[in-house]
């Protein structure tokens, strides 16, 4: 069976740090791919702070070009919105009844996986990857529990909403997001 971590998020917008929790994930932690689920509305999040799923998601494209066991998935935008995950699993699990699904979730979003919609079903039916993230240790209620293992993904501390910062406040992202989403970020006057 193929083990596929799927790495959920807005990715508004993608940056090296999630590249860096997804090549971690795809060749450190026995998954044969990592797929980047980019969520149309996480209803925990306010979509008004969204850009373009359809940006988004070229956004995520431009920075995996080159990756060799990483790849984009649009399965969301086909499912009704907000995206809950339970949903998503569920259908992925029905089109791909030879593949086991792991969730890959940063502790901060552990912290917060008792509000998800079926977290009982999750925990039951799903194995999950967490990888580390500044000022969110793993609760002691969750280090032992047998759907989920703490990896030593590398720390990163800075998110999305650095980076749209910096670009509204015209500093430079170099580096913060790999060259090709830098240029699409400019050309279509993103997040200004």
């Amino acid at each position: 069976m193929r083990k596929i971590g799927l790495f959920f998020g807005s990715f508004n917008p993608i940056h090296t740090g999630h590249l860096i929790i997804a090549n971690y994930m795809a060749n450190y932690t026995g998954l044969d791919e990592v797929w980047l689920v980019v969520s149309p509305h996480n209803p925990l999040k306010k979509k008004g702070s969204l850009i373009n799923m359809y940006d988004r998601l070229e956004m995520v494209n431009l920075a995996i070009e080159r990756a060799e066991n990483i790849r984009s998935s649009t399965i969301e935008f086909s499912l009704p919105q907000p995206s809950y995950t339970i949903d998503t699993l569920i259908h992925l699990r029905e089109k791909y009844p030879t593949t086991d699904f792991v969730l890959i979730m940063g502790s901060d979003n552990l912290q917060s996986l008792k509000k998800w919609k079926n977290y009982e079903i999750i925990l039951r039916d799903y194995h999950i990857q967490v990888y580390p993230r500044p000022d969110y240790p793993a609760a002691p209620e969750w280090t032992q529990h047998p759907s989920i293992t703490l990896t030593d993904t590398p720390l990163m501390e800075f998110s999305s909403t650095f980076i749209r910062n910096a670009v509204k406040n015209g500093k430079n992202i170099r580096y913060f997001v790999p060259d090709s989403v830098m240029a699409f970020i400019e050309n279509k006057g993103l997040y200004r």
